[in-house]
């Protein structure tokens, strides 16, 4: 069966990265893509890298009720877009997955660490974390979607099982870098050539938004509060995250080989989750949706360290959309997806 698809706000990075895998996959048609500020353009002409797929096909205006009878609505809206959207549509189609914020959280948290109240909250409990490999079950029996962020999702997945076994101390110091593409497609100063390259930088220094939905998985996971200490690092590359995280033992005895035991145990089932022996840098996920994670015990300082590897594009955004839409639709996750990165 084949299920009828919209991309809203498929004028970004994001949104196109969606359309590329969406090309390959047999179960979903688009039948509509929307973009606020490129509507009447051609997608080919924006993203010539999609003309083969997409032809002639052009953006609409964002119109909620031409969307209604969709299967599956997709949207990649920038932050605080989808809570004005979200109410107008939600009933009218079969399944949203939001890659936006703002389903993510509780709206207490929201209003915490977004410093603004949540303007649809009834509707946050529509919305199950679309992290797949610690929500699968609550997914399953959700209608909509609302898809983890990148960092998120590095940094979960490098820890949860740790946290999970009770083997480190329920506090996480988190270092990520990231490519300049997580940043959009906008035009921001940080961005520019000049000022990007040759220089990497830290940004939102105790305060980034990311930090809520990385304590909200590893406590779901850890069965009790997590905290987390994370610090962002945009670094000259166009696509990855590279999340590299430190925590205190719980437990005696620890080995590195036991480490990488409990990672191998814990996502024996998972296809997109690899543990390696060796650290892979983001390139070995370019373009995949895969993510590799590996783990060390440092007997010297008494220290655990866990790294993850992801593309910022799709393992920690459209390419999780797509496992989390092939999970509501009984598919195979791995359909139109790939754990084989791109090299060189």
């Amino acid at each position: 069966m084949v299920y009828t698809t919209a991309v809203v706000g498929a004028s970004g990075y994001t949104g196109a990265e969606l359309l590329r895998l969406l090309a390959g996959h047999d179960g979903f048609d688009v039948v509509s893509v929307t973009a606020a500020s490129n509507a009447g353009e051609a997608v080919a002409n924006l993203y010539p890298s999609l003309r083969g797929a997409y032809g002639d096909l052009r953006y609409a205006p964002l119109d909620a009720d031409a969307l209604a009878g969709t299967d599956v609505v997709f949207c990649a809206l920038p932050h605080g877009e989808s809570q004005k959207f979200v109410p107008a549509v939600a009933d009218t189609v079969g399944h949203v997955i939001d890659l936006g914020a703002d389903f993510r959280l509780p709206p207490d948290v929201y209003a915490e660490w977004y410093g603004e109240a949540h303007a649809a909250p009834d509707w946050c409990d529509a919305f199950a974390y679309g992290m797949v490999e610690l929500y699968r079950d609550t997914m399953q029996t959700s209608r909509h979607i609302a898809s983890p962020g990148c960092y998120p999702t590095a940094v979960s997945l490098a820890c949860a099982p740790l946290v999970a076994a009770g083997l480190v101390e329920p506090m996480i110091v988190a270092n990520a870098c990231s490519g300049l593409s997580g940043a959009g497609r906008g035009l921001k100063t940080t961005s520019l050539f000049s000022e990007a390259d040759e220089n990497v930088s830290a940004y939102g220094l105790l305060t980034h938004r990311h930090t809520a939905e990385m304590e909200q998985a590893l406590s779901h996971v850890a069965g009790s509060n997590v905290s987390v200490l994370f610090t962002p690092h945009l670094v000259p590359m166009t696509r990855g995250i590279l999340a590299t995280c430190y925590a205190r033992p719980a437990v005696s005895g620890l080995s590195t080989a036991q480490l990488l035991d409990v990672m191998r145990d814990f996502y024996a089932n998972e296809p997109f989750v690899f543990v390696v022996e060796e650290p892979s840098g983001t390139k070995a996920t370019y373009g995949s949706n895969a993510v590799h994670v590996t783990a060390r015990f440092d007997a010297r300082t008494g220290s655990v360290l866990a790294i993850a590897a992801l593309d910022n594009l799709v393992k920690g955004a459209s390419g999780q959309m797509l496992q989390a839409a092939n999970l509501l639709y009984g598919m195979p996750e791995t359909t139109g997806l790939t754990s084989v990165g791109i090299t060189p």
